[in-house]
C-alpha cells in the first residue's frame, strides 16, 4: 500500500481503497491521538476531497476546535433538518464566530420536507423522516468526496462501540478520529480551552437532535424516547 492514499487511483469507491488498504490505515492511525490523526489525514488524502460534518450539538466545540486549528479553511457541512432547536442554531452561530468556520447548510428536498411536516412522520415513521431530512441531503453530496470525517465515539452507543477509525460506508471512506476518545478526555479538553457546551446540556440534554425527537436524558436515552431507534441513519 502507498503511504499516501491520495496517490491511489480510485476503483470501486470514491477513495479507491480496498479492504486491505483500509486495514492498513487503521493499523497506522491507531497509535495516534485525535489531533495527530487529523493532521495525518490531510497528508494522506486530497484536502478538497475531505468531507467534515457536524451536528453542532452537545459538545461539538471539541471536534470543531481541533479541526479549525489544524485546517482553518475546511468547510463544515451541517444538515439543517428544519426541526432544530433554536439553541442549536444559536450554538452553531456562536462556534462559527469563535472559530471562524466556513459552514455549508444541507437541506432535504423542500416538497418532501413539507410533506414530512404535514404528515408528522417523526411520530408515525421516524426512520423515513430521518431519511428525508437527514440522510438524503448528505447522500446528495457524499460521492463528491473521498473521505468523510465524523465525531463519533465508541462510548456513546452499542452501535458506535464497534466502529473502527476507518471503514467503508456506502461508497465513501468514513473516518472516525475520535472513536476511542473517552468522555473524560473530551470534557477535560473543553475545560482546558474554555470552550462552550451546547446551552441545553445544562438542562439535562446529553444528546441533542430534532425538537420532536429529543428529551432530556443521559447518553442517547433522550433520543427517540420510547422507540427502539437510537441512530438517525447517517452512520449506518
Amino acid at each position: 500500500m502507498s503511504t499516501n492514499t491520495a496517490e491511489i487511483i480510485p476503483s470501486e469507491n470514491s477513495a479507491g481503497l480496498n479492504s486491505d488498504e483500509i486495514a492498513a490505515l487503521n493499523a497506522s492511525y491507531a497509535p495516534l491521538k485525535f489531533d495527530e490523526r487529523i493532521r495525518r489525514l490531510y497528508s494522506d488524502f486530497v484536502a478538497d476531497k475531505v468531507l467534515v460534518t457536524s451536528s453542532f450539538a452537545a459538545t461539538s466545540a471539541y471536534f470543531l476546535h481541533i479541526i479549525s486549528t489544524i485546517r482553518p479553511d475546511q468547510a463544515i457541512s451541517f444538515v439543517d433538518t428544519g426541526f432544530h432547536f433554536p439553541q442549536t442554531l444559536a450554538y452553531r452561530d456562536e462556534l462559527i464566530r469563535r472559530f471562524n468556520l466556513k459552514v455549508q447548510d444541507l437541506r432535504g428536498d423542500e416538497y418532501q420536507h413539507e410533506w414530512s411536516v404535514k404528515n408528522k412522520l417523526y411520530e408515525s415513521d421516524p426512520d423515513f423522516c430521518c431519511s428525508i431530512n437527514k440522510v438524503q441531503p448528505l447522500e446528495s453530496i457524499k460521492l463528491n468526496y473521498h473521505v468523510w470525517v465524523s465525531s463519533l465515539m465508541r462510548w456513546q452507543t452499542d452501535h458506535r462501540s464497534q466502529l473502527e477509525i476507518f471503514e467503508e460506508r456506502r461508497g465513501i471512506i468514513k473516518f472516525n478520529p475520535m472513536v476511542d476518545v473517552t468522555r473524560e478526555e473530551r470534557d477535560a479538553y473543553i475545560a482546558e480551552h474554555n470552550l462552550p457546551f451546547h446551552p441545553m446540556v445544562a438542562e439535562g440534554f446529553s444528546s441533542i437532535g430534532c425538537t420532536h425527537c429529543t428529551v432530556p436524558g443521559e447518553g442517547r436515552s433522550g433520543r427517540w424516547a420510547g422507540k427502539p431507534k437510537t441512530e438517525c441513519g447517517l452512520h449506518y
